[in-house]
Formats: C-alpha cells, structure tokens, sequence
C-alpha cells in the first residue's frame, strides 16, 4: 500500500515550502516517525517524520525546490519490509549491518549512495554517532558539489558558498524591513550591579533579566508593542517577546508568550527551551509567529553597539551588548561596575525620539533596580 507524503501547512499563513533535505535515500526503508525530510519556510525549518513505516519508492520534489502546501512531495511503500526477520515485544528486530573490513565504519547503504553519485566517502565529513558518515552526509556532499560545478568561475584564491533557504529568506526579509520602515536608533547605558550579585549562586544568565524588564517598560509604554498599518498603530495587548536565536546557518526568531506575566524563573526556563529546540530544529510553526516585540543578544561575542534591523511588522527591537566591567562615574567618584549598552531600533513612522528615549530609561531603571527576588 503506498503512502503520500505531502507538502504539510506549516502555519496558517504559510502558502509554500522549500525541500531542504531528503534525509534517507530512494529505495531504503524508514520506520515511522523517523525524520524522512526537512523543510522551511520564511519563518521556520524543521524536520518531518515519515507517517508510516515503508521504503521510499517515490521522490516527486527534490532538494531545492520550492511548493505550495498540499503538493505530493514522495511516496511510500508501507508493505513489511523484507528487512524485518523477527518481532520481539513489539520491537522490529533487523539484520546487523556489517562493515566491510576496511577499518572505516560505513554502512552497506552509505557505500551504495556513494557508489551511486561517484563520492569518495573519505572526503566527507560524518555527522552520526562516533563520527559515522550517513545518507544525509553524503546527500549534503554530493549537493555542494552539484552547486559548486553549476557556479560561475571566479577568480583563484576565491570560493563561492551556496546560500541556504534560510540565508536567502532573512536576506530578502532584511532588504524588505530596510525598504519599508523609518529606521532610527538610540543608545542607552545600563548598570548590572544589582544583577550581577544576585545571579551569585543561582544558574542564571543575563537574557532572562533583559526580558523581564523590556517587559515591564513596555507595560509603561505600549506604543512601543505595536505595528503600523496603514488604518493606524495597531497595539498589541499581549507581549509575546521574540528571542533571536543564531544557528550555524542563519538566525530564527522563537516568541515567547505573555512574557510580562511571568516570573524570572519561568522566563529563563522557557528561553532555554526556545533556543535548545531551535538549534536543533524541533520548533513548531507558530513558535516563531505573532511576536510583538524582539530582543537580539549580540554581546554573546563580546560586542558592545548593535543597530539591528526591525522585525516586521513590530515596530522595535532592542540590542544587548556585552557586559563588562567599565570605570565609571558615581557621585562624583570613579567606580568599576559591570556595564552593558542597549540599542533600540525603532521605526519613526510609528514613535518619536522623545517616546523611544522614555521606554529605554524605564527598561534602564528596572534593569538596575534591586528587588529581582520578588519577580523570582
């Protein structure tokens, strides 16, 4: 019986998605629920399970290709498979596969895929438990390859690097926000003192902190979780904080929901789970949709200015810089405080200098105020 596989809606405004990766090669087997492919969008990239188990006796979109949701990607065989030799309380037990004897761990299916597209499997650098080399490794090579043949010529010394999806979304994503709103940015300097001492003894980062106070100021200044249109300023009366997360390949932008209505802890907690499923793209679709405001932590690296670029549609977006320890001037002393420059970002059409400026000295003063244990 053959199984369809389909282009699935991957969020209710998403009309088309891109096939990233076929993560096993035609003609295996898969069990159900195991990655068969990845996909992405403009908003998300994910891995999707295969509904069944079968083979893979159909591929109809290959690597690259971009579709409408619905449209017939691959088809299944989901009769037994004639690996399976025996089942032993409900587990499929299948042959062992063996090396060849060469000292390299490759397995009869990876040789045959390198067979197949001419791969020297020496050359290709295994993602697989122990350093192992799988069908996605090899797939992933011969892929590179193909876009490095097809490329136009350039000059020796140099070398063309393939843009991914993602890489061209958020290029044509940025391009758009540039083109659309009035970019302007102010900078502010905030104090860690408090902050510093009170994360003693407790596993706790600088995000969750940031969070809680944007959220706070901009309770006090709504017009800041807002979007323009052209009917007026549309305000937001959930604040769903967009966390920028950077992978290796680009950057996803998760949302945490009602983030004024939870506590530091809870806070730190949804942010590491935010991030750990975004590098290892587990997110859901709309984890990453419906966010009213952003926060990017580019002092990760030790940078200390940022102007980010508005995420649209919000109307602002807040940079954090490094923290670091600074000689600074209080009460007419010189002192070394661990100090850390915000940047605001914010789009004129919707606010003023004046508006921008008194929400980030409302997040300045809840970020050094000193009463964080009761927002624990």
């Amino acid at each position: 019986m053959a199984t369809d596989i389909l282009m699935p809606q991957l969020g209710e405004s998403i009309a088309e998605g891109t096939v990233v990766t076929w993560l096993i090669a035609l003609g295996d087997t898969i069990e159900k629920d195991q990655p068969l492919l990845e996909v992405e969008t403009d908003k998300v990239a994910l891995e999707i399970p295969a509904p069944a188990t079968g083979t893979l006796t159909e591929i109809l979109v290959p690597q690259g290709d971009t579709v409408p949701v619905g449209t017939l990607l691959a088809r299944l065989d989901s009769q037994p498979s004639a690996g399976v030799v025996n089942r032993v309380g409900g587990v499929v037990v299948k042959p062992v596969e063996q090396s060849s004897g060469t000292g390299e761990h490759f397995s009869p299916a990876v040789r045959r895929l390198a067979k197949e597209h001419g791969v020297d499997l020496s050359k290709v650098t295994g993602s697989g438990d122990g350093g192992r080399v799988t069908k996605k490794d090899v797939l992933e090579f011969v892929g590179a390859m193909e876009t490095i043949a097809s490329a136009p010529a350039t000059p020796k010394g140099e070398r063309i690097v393939p843009l991914t999806q993602m890489r061209k979304t958020i290029a044509e994503r940025m391009v758009s926000s540039r083109r659309s709103a009035a970019h302007v940015a102010t900078f502010f300097e905030a104090d860690f003192s408090g902050i510093v001492r009170f994360r003693e003894g407790r596993e706790l980062t600088f995000p969750p902190f940031v969070v809680s106070a944007v959220a706070r100021a901009l309770l006090d200044v709504p017009v800041l979780n807002s979007c323009w249109t052209d009917a007026g300023i549309v305000i937001k009366q959930d604040i769903d904080m967009g966390i920028a997360v950077a992978l290796d390949d680009g950057l996803l932008v998760p949302v945490l929901r009602q983030a004024d209505r939870k506590g530091l802890a809870q806070i730190a907690k949804e942010i590491g789970d935010l991030a750990n499923r975004a590098r290892k793209k587990q997110l859901e679709p709309d984890e990453v949709q419906g966010g009213t405001f952003t926060i990017t932590n580019h002092g990760g690296f030790g940078s200390l200015f940022s102007t980010p670029i508005i995420n649209q549609p919000q109307a602002a977006i807040l940079g954090v810089g490094a923290v670091q320890k600074r000689a600074v001037v209080i009460h007419d002393a010189i002192a070394i405080r661990p100090m850390c420059y915000l940047s605001l970002s914010f789009d004129h059409r919707v606010l003023d200098g004046a508006t921008a400026d008194q929400f980030m000295a409302k997040a300045k003063g809840y970020l050094e105020q000193s009463e964080w244990e009761k927002l624990l």
